[in-house]
């Protein structure tokens, strides 16, 4: 089911809710860019793991409105939003690729209604301290950050071309990025379903405009809003150790900063092998 809800600052964000009706509620946070219709496993397999799955489109993806200058920590709020509007009180988080420091912003920041937390090969802040931020990124996103240090009109001008050039044709720019994968990604990817996916989410997040995946960019670029080592909530970890997006050493990163946090390096994966591990963390977060 399809929704729109009003922040208290009038912004409209856009939601789907769906699974299990009286299942046991888990917000899945999208990666970048993205949309509400990002990776997910099959109605089917959510009611047999009586889940609850809550998707919606950050700000400025989709139909969900804009929130200029936000912070990792500004999903906290919205979450809360969404689950006030949809009389949720307690619930699970998972979030994958760029979804994930926002879920680990509602493990810190809703402590009291947050019951579990899952984040999937997660960039670490960008000011960790120890932490070697780009070594093993792959260019295009070393690139975006770059950018992200000269300032928020560089990177709307060099998103904007990307983004235009994946609406003009979505199916061509999913199998070029292909192209450059790991192999074990390659494989992941390859399947036609997935691909499909992958166009649709791609196109919906970046339909309207570029914002979102401008304001995520930043918002990576910048203080999260909270402290890791403050979070009480049950948090795991995934990463596939050949990531090239978010490399492997981000997660080991936030494992040795969030307090009894639970690390999985998966050898032999990389970032794509997190859809396939999605339905075995959305079984965690609800048990």
């Amino acid at each position: 089911m399809q929704l729109m809800v009003r922040t208290s600052d009038g912004r409209r964000l856009s939601i789907n809710d769906g699974g299990h009706p009286a299942g046991r509620p888990v917000f899945l946070l999208h990666g970048t860019p993205g949309s509400r219709f990002g990776p997910a496993p099959r109605e089917r397999v959510l009611y047999h793991l009586g889940v609850r799955l809550i998707t919606f489109d950050r700000p400025g993806y989709g139909d969900s409105d804009r929130l200029p200058g936000r912070t990792v920590s500004a999903a906290a709020a919205d979450v809360r939003h969404i689950a006030d509007a949809l009389g949720i009180g307690r619930f699970a988080v998972v979030g994958r690729s760029g979804g994930a420091p926002h879920a680990l912003a509602c493990a810190a920041l809703l402590p009291d209604r947050t019951t579990r937390a899952a984040a999937l090969v997660s960039l670490a802040p960008r000011d960790a301290p120890g932490l070697h931020w780009f070594d093993g990124m792959t260019e295009s996103n070393v690139r975006e950050y770059v950018n992200a240090a000269i300032g928020r009109s560089r990177v709307t001008a060099t998103l904007g071309r990307r983004s235009r050039s994946i609406l003009a044709d979505p199916a061509a720019s999913v199998a070029e990025m292909a192209g450059g994968l790991p192999e074990s990604d390659r494989w992941i990817v390859a399947d036609a379903g997935i691909q499909d996916m992958l166009v649709r989410n791609f196109a919906e997040g970046l339909r309207s405009s570029p914002d979102g995946w401008v304001d995520d960019v930043m918002a990576f670029s910048t203080g999260w809003g909270f402290d890791l080592g403050r979070i009480n909530t049950p948090v795991k970890l995934w990463h596939g150790e050949d990531d090239i997006f978010a490399p492997v050493e981000h997660t080991r990163w936030l494992g040795r900063h969030i307090p009894d946090a639970e690390v999985e390096v998966e050898r032999g994966a990389a970032h794509f092998g997190a859809l396939r591990v999605l339905t075995r963390v959305l079984s965690w977060a609800v048990s």
